[in-house]
Order: structure tokens, then C-alpha cells, then sequence
């Protein structure tokens, strides 16, 4: 999967990550995939069909054909709201109806560069100190963290699904369940 940010930038949101979510006794943040889900995000239209919505209906992990490996097109709509929230505005003027949008991508370009080059490096007082400094910014990485460890896992997070191992969650599940009678009342 291509991805956005630089090697540089990789580090410190993998750092960043495994501060919000430290390994305990399930692992921590990245190797639960969070820095791929987020990397994989913002690079969402480096590839055709953008990895915005995953296929469906099942998964494959329980039955049923595994489609959600396979990415819908989006309608012309659904790009443009897509791309102005992952892109920006960027002065394009159809991005720009309610005015300039600042994109995914210029918030954590600009939000990892004030965690500083130096980040993955420093102390963990330094590192909780340094995140509580970037403000709007943390609650944007904290989210999408939350989203890389539960999504599903084709979305580039969720590894291995040890974050739905580690809240007990069991995935989905279809096409298990009841069955056509059961649910005809035949």
C-alpha cells in the first residue's frame, strides 16, 4: 500500500502512537497497525479505487465471500467531500463552497513536525509534554488511533484483529447467525 508521509514522519507517528496506546499486556498502538491505518488514510487516493469503503458484504473471516478486501469506487459526490477532508480546499473552488478546508493531510504534516524530528527519541515525560502541546492536533491523532486499533482490518489497522482480540470483540461475523428460516419465520 503506497503511503503518504515520509520515513521521518513514519517514526514519529508510530512514537506518537505507541504514547497514546503503550503496550501493556495486549501490544501497543503500531503494532496493532495504528500508524499503518493512518498512513494508509491520508494516502487513500494514491491508489484506484481509493481506499475509502471497503467492499462488502462479508469479510470471508466467518463465510461468505472475502470482499471486503475490495474497494468501492466513489461517486463523483462522495470524491469530492472525500478528497476536501483527507486533501483540503486547497483553493479549489468546488472544495471551497463553505469555505477552505484544512485537510487531514496538511494537519498531520504540520502536527508531526511540531512533535519534532527528535521525538521518538526523547523520554516520555518529554513525548506526553510535547503532545499535549500540539492541541487540536492530538484529538485528531488520538481518533484516528481509536479508529486504526477496532477498524477492520482491511482499512490497513487492527492487526492480525488482536485489537477486537483484546476487547473481547468478535469481528464481524456475518454470514453466521440465523438462518434464512429463522429469519423468514418459516
Amino acid at each position: 500500500m503506497p503511503h503518504f508521509l515520509s520515513d521521518g514522519q513514519r517514526r514519529i507517528l508510530a512514537a506518537a502512537c505507541c504514547r497514546l496506546v503503550p503496550a501493556d499486556d495486549d501490544p501497543d498502538a503500531t503494532e496493532l497497525g495504528a500508524a499503518d491505518y493512518i498512513d494508509g488514510l491520508l494516502g487513500a487516493f494514491l491508489v484506484d479505487p481509493p481506499r475509502i469503503w471497503a467492499g462488502g458484504p462479508f469479510s470471508g473471516r466467518f463465510g461468505g465471500e472475502a470482499s471486503f478486501a475490495s474497494f468501492h469506487r466513489l461517486a463523483a459526490q462522495d470524491e469530492l467531500a472525500w478528497r476536501t477532508r483527507i486533501e483540503g480546499s486547497r483553493g479549489i473552488p468546488e472544495r471551497e463552497r463553505l469555505g477552505p478546508v484544512v485537510g487531514l493531510q496538511e494537519q498531520y504534516t504540520e502536527g508531526l513536525a511540531a512533535l519534532g524530528e527528535d521525538f521518538p527519541n526523547i523520554p516520555a515525560e518529554q513525548q506526553d509534554l510535547r503532545l499535549r502541546s500540539v492541541g487540536p492536533f492530538l484529538s485528531v491523532l488520538l481518533e484516528h488511533v481509536c479508529e486504526g486499533l477496532y477498524a477492520a482490518p482491511e482499512y490497513g489497522g487492527n492487526r492480525d484483529l488482536m485489537g477486537w482480540r483484546s476487547i473481547g470483540y468478535l469481528g464481524d461475523v456475518q454470514p453466521r447467525g440465523y438462518s434464512d428460516d429463522e429469519v423468514s419465520g418459516e
